[in-house]
């Protein structure tokens, strides 16, 4: 084990250039941002933690963030729906909504080292007497939920080996004062972990609770090893991210959070933890995963708590852009002909990939289909379309399989292979990839597959076009 730490890429210069107007870096700017546009419904006083609080978030879902003041009395508030919308993203960046993966894209090959801070406002409090309950106001969500959780947390652990640092983000069951449970899915932190239990150690961990929407976007990356996803955050802010190290382990955490959580990784011991609510919208199962014991609670004298709701918008958006991005930049790398990648709702952001493609031969969208199956075990399902499809649209995408797709020659299926284990119709993650192929063919007649227009539709003025007459005296505007 050693106790070295390390930003990676130290001579990366930030990416994105000068963005106008320009990204968010606060989570209060944030607020201010969302306030002064009507984003934000700020919520009687007094909700309660168990159910209520997230009734009331998933009915404002999309449509506004939710501040809860003195949530079941606690004198935290709580956040919810901070990222539920592609645009609030895109306003976040600083870009237009369609600019947001490329932007995203940027920033991950260009990152941006964080900078250490001797002193912090997350550190203006500090618990080394433990008890989560009282300290923190940790909501009840789904009705089979087992009690309260972590939902929101950047979970920040490092390579025992190298000292990098790993940003990503887990589920946390409170099971005592001091005690969570965790799922940790099979990627860097549970290859940490694993190297750590091996060596008879601890892993140290630093929960973070309450970021700017771009730091908490960064922790979704889909990044190699050992590479620090708060350096996307910098490359985002067009700035080096402030830092401080966590007061009972060596970890370096976002010194503008509102909340973190400090602890370790057990090794040898497994707890019960589940079932919860999860983004594919049914529960994960309970079983005996990985407990945490926490050994500090630091926080601003103002903090706030900040929520993700199962299977809501944000917690799909959070997942799916990120993935987004990635995948198109995997995708490009073999074909550049790719023009767009779009991870749809139905799809739970995860599941459901719809690739855009300026199709130049035929079987080539079968090839884009494994290169996706490739780029994320996660995608179970591939269409691939024509550029005059709009992805973002799902019932172009409906129309174009149901008018341009054979199952007889344009599907592919592949067997017995690793999914997503939360997919509750698979086989402990192991089920079957779908991919179709709904492209025009490239010697069709031209007649054949010409999408219906009526000429100067694009350019009609319904205010112009609509008269002064109310429509309720329609027999009059037509001299009857």
């Amino acid at each position: 084990m050693t106790d070295t730490i390390k930003s990676p890429n130290a001579e990366a210069k930030p990416g994105g250039g000068d963005n106008k107007p320009k990204p968010i870096t606060t989570l209060r700017d944030w607020l201010d941002h969302l306030a002064a546009r009507d984003r934000l419904a700020v919520i009687r006083p007094g909700v309660s933690l168990q159910f209520e609080l997230a009734a009331i978030a998933k009915v404002f879902d999309g449509v506004k963030a939710t501040l809860f003041p003195s949530p079941g009395g606690h004198a935290v508030p709580v956040l919810s729906g901070l990222v539920s919308d592609r645009q609030w993203i895109a306003d976040a960046m600083g870009v237009e909504a369609g600019e947001v993966l490329a932007r995203y894209q940027d920033a991950a090959s260009k990152p941006l080292p964080w900078k250490e801070v001797p002193s912090a406002p997350v550190q203006e409090v500090v618990h080394r007497e433990v008890d989560l309950v009282k300290q923190l106001p940790m909501p009840t969500h789904n009705e089979h939920d087992n009690g309260a959780y972590i939902t929101a947390g950047l979970f920040i652990t490092r390579n025992p080996v190298t000292g990098v640092q790993n940003v990503s983000i887990h589920r946390l069951q409170v099971s005592g004062p001091n005690r969570l449970g965790a799922l940790l899915l099979p990627r860097h932190t549970h290859m940490f972990y694993e190297m750590a239990e091996r060596a008879g150690q601890p892993l140290d961990v630093a929960i973070v609770i309450g970021v700017d929407p771009l730091t908490l976007l960064s922790s979704q990356a889909i990044a190699p090893i050992d590479f620090d996803e708060l350096t996307i955050a910098g490359a985002l802010h067009g700035k080096p991210l402030p830092v401080v190290k966590c007061v009972t382990n060596d970890l370096r955490v976002p010194a503008e959070a509102e909340i973190v959580v400090e602890g370790r990784l057990l090794p040898q011991v497994r707890e019960p933890e589940g079932p919860f609510g999860e983004f594919p919208q049914y529960y994960g199962e309970r079983a005996d995963r990985h407990v945490i014991e926490v050994t500090a609670v630091t926080q601003r004298k103002d903090a706030m708590f900040h929520t993700i709701v199962g299977g809501g918008l944000e917690h799909l958006l959070l997942g799916g852009i990120p993935r987004e991005a990635t995948l198109l930049a995997h995708l490009r790398r073999s074909f550049p002909n790719v023009r767009d990648v779009h991870l749809a709702r139905g799809g739970v952001c995860r599941y459901h990939l719809y690739v855009q493609i300026a199709k130049r031969q035929e079987g080539e969208a079968k090839n884009v289909m494994m290169g996706a199956f490739a780029g994320h075990y996660d995608v179970k399902h591939v269409i691939v379309v024509d550029e005059d499809v709009d992805i973002h649209n799902p019932a172009e995408v409906e129309w174009a399989v149901a008018t341009r797709f054979q199952a007889d020659r344009d599907l592919v299926i592949v067997p017995e292979s690793q999914g997503s284990k939360l997919d509750p119709s698979t086989r402990n993650g192991v089920g079957a990839k779908m991919g179709m192929d709904a492209t025009m063919p490239l010697d069709a007649d031209e007649m054949k597959f010409k999408r219906i227009r009526v000429p100067g539709e694009e350019l009609v003025d319904v205010k112009k076009a609509v008269g002064s007459v109310p429509s309720a005296a329609w027999r009059k505007a037509l001299g009857a």
